[in-house]
């Protein structure tokens, strides 16, 4: 794994000027504050349990660069979110790695983040369609969906729903798992392919058929390692401790029962439930955050963390697609062949997350009694 030698030879040629560039003002209008912590030279990186974020990754870089790297982790991409607002005015991470896009618009409307001066190139359409600002780039991708256990559904002669309106069924009631929209990203992420999904009905109503879900006992935990692990019956949840089994139906990942075969041995019950519109491409995100000590570091390791060698080994490293063009999943053990690609994803815009989600939050707080 190799930087580019001549940004390096840039970034450290121009150190000693970041002290005045931290005035500029951002493309949002954003003033660039000052390091809210000492620069001691390691760079500090605010994220979840990213699994790509190895030991043997961040040493790689520090072999690279000569510059430590300290992991700031929280609970989800929203304990990220969380993080930066209440340390806004003196912030102690340089780097934020996590945010998606449904929590990226809040972020940016902030001014949580500040400009990048990263290199990347070859980056797909698919990831940088959402957004291709300079306050953020994706790192990885894919499309959340709903996964379903095919063995239970076969076992209770029960046929494959064709419509959200037969998950609110006597059938399906209390065996569906959702991640909270209001503490998970993925959850975040299906409550906006119900918004699109119901407002292509002429009497459609997310909410009414989210309260309806309620009504008919669905599962609603505080992120996506409950829902899939300790919930869904599809998974690998069975070998993890706590598990409870009751749901035949969960919030993952479109390409979930690809990973579920890669493990087991080209060998899932799980497939993803192919509505159109009701799954959302969603893309994760790293930038710098506003009042980082260490901006070139941070520079250098978004460079790092895009370069072919490391985000081509996105798909077995973190489980999610590469957000390199020409990139797929690997072939190994059906990864790729149990992997579902939706036809229509959702296809709601930054201006319009940014514009509405924090009435569609509070609007499924109150259809779905969740405080």
């Amino acid at each position: 794994m190799k930087l580019n030698a001549l940004l390096l030879m840039c970034v450290l040629l121009f150190a000693p000027l970041t002290g005045c560039l931290e005035q500029t003002e951002s493309n949002d209008d954003c003033s660039v504050l000052p390091a809210g912590h000492a620069d001691d030279g390691v760079l500090r990186i605010l994220t979840y349990d990213i699994t790509a974020l190895s030991e043997t990754v961040t040493d790689e870089f520090t072999n690279q660069t000569g510059i430590p790297v300290e992991m700031i982790k929280v609970d989800d991409a929203g304990g990220i979110l969380d993080q930066m607002m209440l340390t806004k005015s003196a912030q102690q991470a340089d780097l934020m790695i996590g945010l998606d896009n449904t929590y990226l618009p809040t972020a940016i409307e902030n001014c949580l983040l500040q400009p990048h001066a990263a290199t990347p190139v070859n980056i797909a359409s698919s990831a940088s369609a959402f957004y291709a600002g300079d306050q953020a780039i994706p790192f990885d991708q894919g499309d959340v969906c709903l996964n379903y256990d095919e063995d239970a559904l076969s076992e209770a002669n029960m046929t494959v729903p064709t419509h959200l309106h037969n998950l609110t069924e006597e059938e399906w009631k209390g065996k569906i798992a959702f991640p909270s929209p209001v503490t998970s990203s993925p959850g975040r992420a299906f409550l906006v392919a119900t918004m699109e999904y119901f407002s292509y009905e002429t009497e459609g109503d997310a909410m009414a058929w989210w309260t309806d879900m309620l009504a008919n006992d669905a599962i609603i935990t505080t992120g996506w390692t409950e829902a899939y692990e300790t919930h869904y019956t599809g998974g690998y949840g069975e070998y993890t401790e706590g598990y409870i089994g009751d749901a035949w139906m969960t919030v993952s990942y479109c390409h979930s029962p690809g990973v579920e075969a890669f493990y087991a041995e080209n060998y899932t019950h799980s497939t993803s439930l192919m509505l159109d519109h009701s799954s959302f491409h969603q893309v994760e995100y790293t930038g710098i955050i506003n009042g980082a000590a260490q901006v070139n570091g941070a520079n250098l390791f978004i460079d790092y963390l895009l370069s072919t060698d490391v985000n081509t080994n996105m798909p077995e490293n973190n489980l999610m697609y590469s957000v390199l063009e020409g990139t797929d999943l690997p072939e190994t053990n059906g990864y790729r062949h149990h992997a579902d690609v939706p036809s229509v994803v959702t296809t709601m815009t930054y201006e319009e997350i940014d514009a509405n989600m924090d009435a569609w939050l509070d609007a499924w707080k109150a259809a779905t009694q969740q405080a």
